[in-house]
This record gives structure tokens, sequence and C-alpha cells, in this order.
């Protein structure tokens, strides 16, 4: 019963917190660690333990499925050499600055112990760094180059990971064995994914029960990773392919019944999952704090744990901004005054968005805990306390002052995405007009006024209506509130029953999001 007790408290904190967190315009990561970081001093706290196989599985794999799931295949055409230099160029910066500097601190490191750490502090979390950019509109182009980054980084970085402790756990990994490992996790990987993604459609092509849709959703996501890692491939690039693939090929086959609850399952469980990464690694704070001060390495384990956070930010500064010259001296160069030319405070706010979150969480607390002679895994503690430590410090530091460093740089969205959407919209509903223009019921005459005003309002050239408002929007939304609380007074007052009620609401609710009503701020 303690158990239970414990985890609804700290699913009540945790959604506190997060509260707190977009009420002061904060990424909720931020305060999730902060929260991690004081249960370790809680006396009364429990001593839960994961199995460390079990950790990036659980973590990782339904995160980076959402993730997958709505990134843009042309935005990451439109931007794959940025995302490339990030993805490839930026996380290696990283993991050699990192694994160099803690042999420097530590002489005694195994190099695979070292370049395991490099590699887990290496992927950025951008989720964190995207909550804060939607809120001050961060130039399109700059946030599309993050979410791309967000992707894939944890693949590039966590296959690193993988070679390294395959090295620390079987010997010495050599070129010879290290190219073929290499190239069939990649391409075989990829392949895998997409072909899974064909052999399963059919699986989940006829589903219309939601609860049905979310089970059979999450055990083939569990299912399509735990296949992945069980033959030899990356669960993250398998996953990857086989979510973009999914999303690519669903189209409109899933309905709105469906969409809506779905979704927003989807997005509290990448809550919870963040929630309960930041939990396990705080309490495993406590038990290392005390082994380390058993040892009386206290001290210098703090010192690797800062020296590593400051050359995690840096090594990060160090390519990004590299690269932004480089680009600025070729478009100059190019004397295409048309070219848009990288700019210093595109460049710095990049930079400084390089939080950390629960891929370098999951991927700390995934190192096994012995070797396979039965000696335990060297570092352990230490590298535990250097993945929270740059993850506190990156989402403390760079969270709290991502929003203020945006708006001192002075950039701004043209907001290309609404554009799209009033064209998008336009077309759409000058489809379905012309679907039934010849119809000549009542309902067909007031669908015509209705939607006909749907298009007027987004090809018109003052558009000054927020790009998800409808016509006569905010006077629905009046009005459904107005029917809803009716409808509360007519069951109140036995006039109807709770069966008719709850169908009456549902039909108020679904009519308050087509008016706009589904909006974070309503």
């Amino acid at each position: 019963m303690a158990t239970f007790e414990w985890i609804i408290a700290l699913l009540l904190g945790a959604a506190l917190l997060a509260a707190l967190a977009r009420r002061v315009g904060a990424p909720y990561p931020t305060f999730l660690a902060l929260g991690g970081m004081l249960l370790a001093f809680v006396p009364a706290s429990p001593n839960w333990t994961l199995d460390p196989q079990l950790a990036l599985t659980l973590f990782v794999a339904p995160v980076l499925l959402d993730a997958a799931y709505d990134t843009s295949l042309r935005d990451l055409r439109a931007n794959w050499r940025p995302v490339a230099g990030l993805v490839i160029a930026a996380v290696g910066t990283t993991v050699l600055a990192v694994a160099f500097t803690a042999r420097w601190l530590v002489p005694g490191m195994p190099w695979p112990v070292a370049i395991a750490l490099g590699a887990i502090v290496a992927p950025p979390d951008a989720a964190a760094a995207t909550a804060v950019m939607r809120q001050v509109k961060l130039p399109h182009k700059l946030l599309k180059i993050l979410e791309g980054e967000s992707l894939l980084n944890d693949a590039s970085a966590l296959l690193v990971y993988r070679l390294a402790i395959m090295a620390m756990m079987g010997g010495h990994l050599g070129f010879g064995s290290f190219a073929p490992v290499f190239l069939l996790t990649v391409f075989g990987s990829l392949a895998a994914g997409v072909g899974g993604a064909y052999v399963l459609r059919p699986l989940t092509a006829g589903l219309r029960d939601v609860p049905i849709a979310l089970i059979v959703q999450f055990a083939l996501t569990f299912g399509v990773w735990i296949a992945a890692e069980a033959i030899g491939l990356s669960g993250i690039l398998t996953l990857v392919a086989y979510a973009m693939t999914v999303a690519r090929g669903i189209g409109p086959r899933m309905p709105a019944r469906m969409r809506v609850p779905v979704f927003a399952v989807w997005e509290a469980v990448v809550f919870v999952l963040n929630a309960f990464a930041f939990v396990l690694i705080g309490m495993q704070l406590r038990p290392i704090w005390t082994r380390l001060a058993a040892s009386g390495a206290q001290a210098d384990a703090l010192v690797t744990a800062t020296v590593v956070l400051g050359v995690t930010i840096l090594a990060r500064f160090a390519w990004v901004m590299t690269y932004q010259a480089m680009k600025r001296r070729r478009t100059l160069a190019s004397g295409d005054a048309a070219r848009p030319r990288p700019t210093v405070g595109g460049g710095i706010v990049l930079s400084w968005a390089g939080m950390r979150g629960i891929v370098t969480l999951a991927a700390a607390f995934a190192i096994p805990e012995t070797l396979p002679d039965g000696t335990p895994f060297p570092y352990r503690d230490l590298i535990l306390l250097c993945a929270f430590a740059v993850v506190l410090g990156t989402l403390v530091l760079q969270g709290l002052t991502m929003a203020p460093l945006i708006r001192a740089m002075g950039l701004t969205d043209d907001d290309p995405v609404g554009r799209e959407i009033r064209l998008g919209r336009t077309h759409a509903y000058n489809a379905l007009l012309e679907a039934i223009k010849d119809d000549d019921t009542l309902s067909a005459k007031l669908l015509r006024k209705e939607y006909g005003a749907v298009v007027e309002l987004n090809t018109s050239q003052t558009q000054d209506a927020p790009v998800d408002e409808v016509p006569g929007g905010p006077l629905r939304r009046r009005a459904i509130a107005v029917a809803r609380q009716r409808a509360f007074e007519l069951r109140r007052d036995d006039v109807i029953g709770d069966d008719a009620y709850r169908v009456l609401v549902q039909e108020l609710d679904w009519a308050e999001l087509s008016a706009g009503g589904g909006r974070a701020n309503d």
C-alpha cells in the first residue's frame, strides 16, 4: 500500500510542478529535475530500483514514437544539412570532448567507459527547448531544426553508447568489427522499421475501439523495440522508421472520435514517463552519494560532474558557432543576396537549446550493474551522478533563461505554418463546398453558408484572427458554454438522465473543439 500511495503522491507532485512551470513559462522537465533532486534528500522516500535493461525500453520507446509520429519529412529534407550537423558532428564533438575530459579527470577510467559517458550526455532533449520556443515564437526554421535533431540525435548518440558498452562487456572492439556492426545496425534498423510498419498495418487498420487501439499501439511500440534489440539492431532507429512510416500511411483512415482521445493518452503517457524517469534517478542519488561518501570521493565526483556539465555545454557551442560562421562565409562568397544568411543570434539560441532530458537519464540508468565476470561496472555511480548533473544543470540554467535569450536576440517568427494552414483550409473547404453544391436541402444550404465563411476568412487580406479560429468562434464557445450549463441543470433536476446527459455533453464538446476550443490557453 505504501508503494501505491507514493506513486499517487509523486504523480500529483509532478502535475503540480508542471502546472507551475507552465505558469512561469519554463519547460516542465526543469521543474521535474528539481523535484527529483529534492526527492533524494527526503529521508522517508522509497528506494525503488529498475532493471537497467528495461530502462531504455520503458522510458525512451514511447517518447520516441510520439516524437517520430509528428515529425515532418518535408522539414527534415529542407533542413537536412544543419540537422545532420547537429546529429552527427555536434554529438560526436560532445562525445569526444567529454570522453577526453573524463579521462583527464579520472585517469583510471577505461576508454569505453569514458566514451559511454560522452554518449550518455551528448543528445539534447529538444522537447524541453521547443516547449519554450513555441511560447516566444522562434523562427520556424530554427524550431524545425531542433525538432529534427531531437528525433535523430538519440539514435546517433545511443549507437555510440551501445558500441562502447559492447566493448566494455566483451573486450576490444576494433574497426574491423566496428564497421560491419555499424552498417548493419543503421541500414538494417531502417529497413526493419519500414518493413515492420507495412507488415503490421493490417493489424491496426480495422481497429475502431479507442481502448483496444491504444493497447495495440503500446504493445507494438514496445514489441518493435524489443524485437529490434533481440536481433542486434538499434531499437531507436527501427522505431523512428516504423513510426514515421505509420504516420505517413494512416492518412484519413483514423476517424476524429479516435484521433482526439488517442493523441491525448499519448501526451499523458509521455508526461508520466518523464516524471518517473526523474523520480527514479532522484532516488538513486542518495545511495550513490552514500557510497561516494564511504569511499571519500564526494568532492572529486562533484568536481567531475561540474566539469562534465561545462564541457557538454561548451562542446555544442563550439560546433554550432563554427558551423554558423562557415555557412555565413559560404553565403557571402556565393554573392546571392536573396539567400538567407545565418545570424549570430540564431546560432547562440541554437547552441543554448542543448537541454538534456529523459534519454540521458534512461541511458545512464541502463548501464549494467556488473561486468560478465561479476565485478561491478567501473564508475557506474560517477556516470549516474554526471548524467543527473548535466540534466539538472542544463534544464535549470538553460531552460529558465531560454525565453529571455530569444527575446534579447530579437528573433521572430514570420508564421509560415499559419500561411500554410490558411492555404490548406481554403483548398479543403472549397472541396467540401464542391461536394455539396448540387444539394438543395436546408442542411446543405446552411453548410454552404458556414463553410463559405471559413473560406472567405482564410482568403481575406486582413487576417487578424488566430490561425485556429473559425467564423464566430468566440461567440460559439460562449453559446456552447451556456448550453452545457443548461444540460447540467436538466440532469440536476432529473429532467434528463445520465445517459442522455453524456450524449448531449459529448455533442457540445465536439462543437466546442470545432469552434476553436482546443487551444491550450482556452
